[in-house]
């Protein structure tokens, strides 16, 4: 194994791009194995090498012996970018099977959920808040993007800063006050409702107007168009899943307690 990443794989075909770099085929010239590279452009002027190893980190500390998690098998870096290593993860991400499926029936997303809340939970267990779960982030139900995830101390909202996508961040994020690893369960919701219902919970037409309705504080409503035949059980848990003040939220482990019963 040699310290470049042009000798030691080949390029392939593009497979997404998002605000600080793209994602890639890619296969090993010694195995002949495909995987994913994250290519992070120090020159695109986002470049933070802070937060480019702290991803590292914490997608590390989450993938050791997590079958949950994207794994990384190798980091490179010169002059130009931070190459990672990833597993590779064909087929559509779970936003688009949304997108194709249409609304899920209740024990389908219920399945879909679990394994998603699993991985929170694994996260949490590890003191790791992910920050930014949304559909996109969820590839073959591997949790993966942990470039806006943090460390936590349990027991504390310590977490700060506005991070993650507005649509899925929980008020608290939004609102630029202190928060905890819940936020996470309250993106995990927003997921819920948008497999069930096949739309938001909190819609505008900017994101300024998302982000106002999620901070109005007007309860989650479940309008029969979209929802004819959700029980009053899937309502309940989303109802926790997307309780306003995290105290009285649900934690990971709570809503796993609470899935069988869908």
């Amino acid at each position: 194994m040699s310290e470049s990443f042009d000798q030691d794989y080949r390029l392939g075909e593009l497979l997404g791009r998002g605000q600080f770099g793209a994602v890639y085929k890619c296969f090993s010239v010694s195995t002949g194995k495909d995987f994913a590279v994250k290519i992070i452009d120090k020159f695109s002027g986002c470049f933070d090498r802070r937060l480019v190893y702290s991803e590292i980190k914490l997608t590390l500390l989450t993938a050791s012996e997590n079958p949950r998690s994207i794994q990384i098998h190798q980091v490179y870096e010169d002059i130009t970018a931070v190459y990672l290593i990833l597993d590779l993860c064909t087929g559509p991400d779970l936003f688009d099977r949304i997108a194709s499926h249409g609304p899920f029936f209740e024990s389908e997303a219920a399945a879909l959920i679990t394994e998603l809340v699993e991985a929170i939970a694994e996260c949490h267990r590890r003191g790791i808040a992910h920050r930014d779960i949304k559909p996109e982030n969820i590839l073959r139900l591997l949790l993966a993007d942990f470039g806006c995830a943090a460390q936590f101390e349990k027991g504390a909202r310590t977490l700060m800063g506005k991070v993650g996508t507005p649509a899925y961040a929980a008020p608290e994020v939004m609102a630029g006050e202190t928060y905890d690893e819940k936020v996470d369960v309250w993106s995990a919701g927003v997921v819920l409702y948008l497999m069930l219902g096949w739309t938001l919970p909190f819609n505008g037409e900017t994101v300024d107007e998302i982000v106002a309705a999620i901070q109005k504080g007007d309860p989650v409503r479940f309008p029969k168009e979209f929802f004819p035949w959700l029980s009053r059980g899937a309502e309940d848990l989303i109802e926790q899943m997307l309780a306003r003040d995290p105290a009285k939220r649900l934690s990971a482990e709570q809503v796993l307690s609470e899935l069988p019963s869908l």
